[in-house]
């Protein structure tokens, strides 16, 4: 280089300036923090990515009104969208059928799969992923890596991890503005929260349904974070010391929650357990609901004779559109409180504003059509 820089100072000014421009000139970089707290660096310019799952292209649809574009292979893991809103995506962006794949974050990391892709930026999944050895082999591909967090911490890592999608991908603006609208609405709900607040018991049943024991529940941290937020007392929490687990049948009733809140998905169609999310009406949600609070034991529970039950799509909990989910907690947990505030008109909102192809289906539903 010292050597080009001295033959251009032995010309006119003119010849020298078109020298230059015509020079190739090196690839800027930039560096982003990642959700492992890494400093990575980046292209200055990321063309294309790869995901380790089908669930982040919900979350590039909020920032790009084509995420697709965006992408260079992804695990194809149909089963976490649920095959309507596979459909959806496949309609509105037929490349995905074409795109290479990669292995899903529930699998292991196949280093192969990615260099033969050839991302900018391989992102992949907090907690999963490939082990410092592939990220050295990738990075020595010139592919940089960058976990995010959906899914292992959601409460506490989605706006980040949209920030990191929107810095990756150039798309900040769009980024920073769904995330100032979800941090409106959150500060709408902590806003009429104090310490003075009665906090009712709840019990969460995640994927309920799935297997026919009782229960596979959240507990201190993850989900549990969004039932501290809205004010309420996870009876989950108080004996399991990781943000999932089980509880036995028995604990449960002792407790006898004040509130029964149950999750599910499509998926759990096959196993007679809750259904709910894209493509599923709401009958069709409300009666797996009322089937599954049925259960021995579930049935006797005040919550439920009560009619204080409910129902989420579980998907809604792991992508930044869980400001619906928050906000249904909220309403159900402390309808006096809460009673204006539209889980229905925030996602029409998200829908209109935001998505690049619309949440339909069946987010939530409860038996007690009182609140």
């Amino acid at each position: 280089m010292i050597e080009v820089l001295r033959r251009l100072a032995g010309l006119g000014a003119g010849v020298a300036l078109v020298a230059m421009l015509l020079m190739p000139q090196a690839s800027q970089a930039a560096e982003v923090v990642d959700l492992r707290g890494r400093t990575v660096t980046v292209p200055d310019h990321v063309d294309k990515l790869s995901i380790d799952d089908g669930r982040y292209l919900i979350a590039l649809s909020l920032i790009s009104s084509d995420p697709v574009d965006l992408l260079a292979a992804w695990p194809r893991d149909i089963n976490r969208l649920g095959e309507a809103s596979w459909q959806r995506y496949r309609k509105a962006f037929p490349r995905l059928d074409s795109l290479p794949r990669v292995a899903s974050s529930a699998d292991d990391f196949d280093t192969e799969a990615v260099l033969a892709a050839a991302p900018d930026v391989a992102v992949v999944s907090l907690g999963r992923g490939p082990t410092d050895t592939q990220i050295a082999q990738l990075q020595a591909a010139g592919i940089a890596v960058v976990f995010i967090d959906f899914f292992t911490d959601p409460f506490a890592h989605q706006a980040q991890s949209l920030k990191l999608l929107g810095q990756l991908t150039g798309h900040q603006q769009q980024a920073q503005a769904y995330l100032d609208f979800r941090r409106e609405h959150l500060d709408r709900i902590s806003s009429r929260l104090d310490d003075q607040t009665p906090a009712p018991s709840v019990f969460l049943e995640a994927h309920a349904g799935m297997t026919n024991d009782c229960c596979f529940a959240v507990g201190k941290g993850g989900i549990g974070q969004y039932l501290d937020f809205v004010g309420s007392h996870n009876i989950g929490a108080d004996v399991l010391d990781r943000p999932s687990g089980k509880l036995n049948l028995e604990y449960v009733i002792s407790r006898d929650p004040d509130v029964y809140i149950a999750t599910g998905g499509p998926d759990l169609k096959g196993a007679n357990g809750l259904v709910l999310g894209g493509g599923v009406d709401a009958d069709t949600s409300r009666d797996s609901l009322e089937r599954i609070t049925q259960r021995p034991g579930i049935a006797e529970l005040t919550a439920v004779k009560e009619g204080n039950v409910h129902g989420l799509a579980h998907q809604l909990l792991n992508s930044p559109l869980d400001i619906v989910a928050i906000e249904a907690f909220a309403h159900w947990i402390h309808p006096d409180l809460f009673a204006d505030i539209d889980p229905a008109a925030t996602l029409e909102t998200i829908n209109r504003r935001f998505l690049a192809v619309p949440y339909e289906g069946t987010g939530w539903v409860d038996l007690d059509n009182s609140h």
